[in-house]
Order: structure tokens, then sequence, then C-alpha cells
């Protein structure tokens, strides 16, 4: 496995790909087993696979704590060399944001609810950083996770509209035993947060099933039980899954969006309403 962290090692490395096609699997370190389904569905596509580790400061809001993200190199870089990747891009800040930078992408459409309006600018770093990638790395396909679902659909719809030549593939959610979504965030979680934190996924499960029976009173019966269970909900709504609109009944593509904080905490999940 190479790594590499300059852009002329970069493009060495993807030079020696020759004429395979490349999947990248986007990530900010603090790897886990959602990541490593990433790497497999892109080592199963076929492609020779390249994944970023890069702690994105445009996605971070002033009022969140970027130096408290995880970080862990060594068991990163174990991991993907374990699960089959070929190639691994550690830039660092200067190298994503050279000086005289003057360019962000900015996004609407399904960026501008839910996380984009709990997290105002997340979407523009995102943006950002991932067309940034696409143009250093020039993958075929990327491959990001579901459980992130409003950041899929952002990427995907600039993707359409930039016409950038590189596919994106939605991996399902990878869950605890016991139905929590993973993620790098979780290990801030205390024992006592953990064990509440799996009512998340089972409220949303619930809410699913009586949607189709007692509608969107359904919604505010899981809002409360989620209260009741000590969470601190921001948003639990019924919405399109692609345009993210917030929906008043059911419709196919139907998706519950929620998130939600226990103490310092925040927990995303969704659900296909089927």
């Amino acid at each position: 496995m190479q790594v590499v962290r300059t852009l002329d090692e970069l493009q060495a490395g993807r030079a020696a790909f020759g004429s395979r096609p490349v999947g990248l699997v986007p990530t900010m370190g603090a790897l886990h087993a959602g990541h490593r389904a990433l790497v497999q569905a892109a080592v199963d596509s076929g492609a020779a696979v390249a994944a970023s580790i890069f702690v994105n400061p445009l996605q971070f809001a002033a009022n969140e704590d970027l130096s408290r993200y995880p970080r862990d190199e060594a068991a990163d870089l174990a991991m993907l060399e374990d699960a089959g990747c070929a190639l691994v891009w550690l830039p660092d800040v200067a190298t994503m944001y050279p000086p005289g930078n003057a360019t962000t992408v900015e996004v609407a459409g399904p960026a501008l609810g839910w996380e984009g309006a709990q997290r105002p600018g997340h979407f523009r770093g995102v943006a950002t950083v991932v067309a940034r990638l696409f143009g250093q790395i020039r993958p075929d396909l990327a491959f990001f996770g579901e459980k992130d679902w409003q950041q899929v659909q952002v990427v995907t719809r600039m993707v359409a509209d930039l016409v950038l030549p590189v596919r994106i593939v939605p991996v399902p959610t990878v869950r605890d035993a016991d139905g929590l979504a993973l993620s790098s965030r979780n290990r801030f979680l205390s024992a006592e947060e953990r064990a509440r934190a799996a009512h998340l996924p089972v409220v949303l499960r619930t809410a699913c099933d009586r949607l189709h029976t007692d509608g969107l009173a359904s919604l505010a019966a899981a809002r409360q039980a989620l209260e009741d269970a000590g969470f601190s909900v921001d948003y639990l709504e019924l919405v399109d899954s692609v345009t993210l609109e917030r929906l008043t009944e059911i419709r196919p593509g139907s998706r519950l969006l929620a998130a939600a904080r226990l103490g310092s905490v925040r927990l995303l999940d969704n659900m296909a309403v089927g």
C-alpha cells in the first residue's frame, strides 16, 4: 500500500494504476467497521482502491471543536492496508488549501435543511473538499456511507450539476449488534450514554412501521420517546430521499432523517420507509 503526502507523490501513485478504474473512499480518519465496508465495496467493484484521510477544517463551524475530532493515523493505515486499499492520500491543510486559495463550492437544494440548517457552512466545506479530492485523485467511482444520507445526496447533486466524471456509490449503514449506526464520534459516549444510544434506531424503526397506520402523529410520538430516553432532538422528520424536502405523507422514496444529542455527542441516523 502506497502512503502519499504530497501532490507529486499522489500523481506518481495514481499513474501507477495505469488504465485500471480507481475507486475513492474519502475519510476523515478515526476509521471503524463502517469505513472498512466502504473499502470492501470499492475492492468488490474491481477498481484500484484509493482512500483519503483529511480532517477538513472547512466543514467545522466556529462552535465545533476541530481539535477534538479523533485521530489515529497508525491504526487507520493498518486497517486500510488489511482491507485491501492500494493508495492512501494524507495531505495537510496547506496542501489542500494552499496560499492564494480563493474557491469554494456553494451548494443548495438538498444541502439547505437539516444538517445544512443546524451547521451553517458545513456542506459548503464538504462539497469543496470532495471536489478537490476528485480533482486530485481523478477517481472513476467514489464510495460514501448512507449513515450520512444528506451528505450523499449533496455530493451526488454536485457531481450531476458540475458534470464531474465520477460515479457516486452509496454503501449501506453499518450498525453495532444493538442497531446503533457506527460513527467515529461514538467513542465519546460514556458507557451509560452508549447504552441509551441504542434507543435511536429502535425508535426510528418503530416510527417507520407506525407511519403506515398513524401517519405523521407517529413522528411526534418518536420525538417524545427519544426525549424520554434522555436525548435532545434536533430533528426527526419524514423527507424525500433525494431532495430532502419535508413530506406530509409517505411516498415512494420516503426516508426518516434524525439527529439527536446525548451529552456532548450528536448522533445521526436515517431509515427508508417501505
